[in-house]
């Protein structure tokens, strides 16, 4: 990426860009001619994590496309007068990514959550997209550092990696084993099997378009209220910074 297509935001350099772009300018081609990419969809937690973590920071740093998901991300470069064009939500990717799969014959591999949602959520995504060719799934309960695991995955030459294991370890396998796949579109997507599984319900839409996705989903389930308060830490950070 050049540097007039990013905006840095505490050591994090945000593809600025809006969805529709992310798909057309870079995605396509990037498939069309097999090549390989890495896309960390970060909001506020993640760039605390870089922050705390140097390792994790070197990771994150590496990724080819890094994407503004979450409002605190948007909210942020505005302070820091480099105002990114919009949020590009995680979930929202996949989908566009699925259907695009769906229609041009690419193959995906859902890696991932509990066995059970990610059962359900490859149903899903063959209803929604019938032509939708998957590669292979597997839940994510597994020793990230099984090189055997990743081969095997490989083998299935997927067009597109969708990995749900969450902050620090998707990124982290992502990382250690994208080398042994020829090509490929990796993607770390957090809890999005549970949304496409229908197990967590995604906020109203009239509360994305006002920002507060992230209180509805602690409304939904208090106990990541520990992770809301990262997200208060992070804007302070970037208030104090400016």
């Amino acid at each position: 990426m050049r540097d007039n297509e990013t905006v840095k935001i505490m050591d994090v350099n945000f593809l600025n860009c809006s969805k529709k772009e992310f798909l057309h300018d870079y995605l396509v081609p990037d498939l069309k001619n097999n090549r390989q990419k890495m896309i960390v969809t970060a909001n506020p937690e993640i760039v605390m994590r870089v922050r705390e973590d140097n390792n994790y920071k070197q990771i994150v740093n590496k990724a080819d496309y890094v994407i503004p998901d979450g409002a605190g991300i948007i909210i942020a470069s505005r302070i820091l007068k480099q105002p990114l064009k919009e949020r590009v939500p995680g979930y929202e990717l996949m989908i566009d990514m699925l259907e695009f799969a769906g229609e041009l014959g690419y193959s995906c591999y859902f890696l991932g959550a509990k066995k059970d949602v990610n059962e359900k959520a490859v149903l899903e995504a063959k209803k929604r997209f019938p032509n939708l060719k998957v590669a292979g799934q597997h839940h994510g309960f597994f020793d990230i550092e099984d090189e055997e695991f990743a081969r095997k995955i490989a083998e299935a030459e997927p067009d597109m990696i969708f990995v749900a294991l969450g902050l620090p370890r998707q990124e982290q396998w992502i990382n250690r084993h994208r080398e042994k796949f020829s090509n490929g579109i990796f993607m770390g997507i957090g809890g999005s099997f549970d949304v496409l599984a229908g197990e967590v319900k995604r906020a109203p839409q009239a509360w994305i378009n006002l920002n507060l996705e992230w209180l509805y989903r602690l409304l939904q389930q208090p106990f990541r209220f520990k992770r809301i308060l990262k997200v208060f830490e992070f804007m302070i950070r970037v208030i104090i910074r400016k």
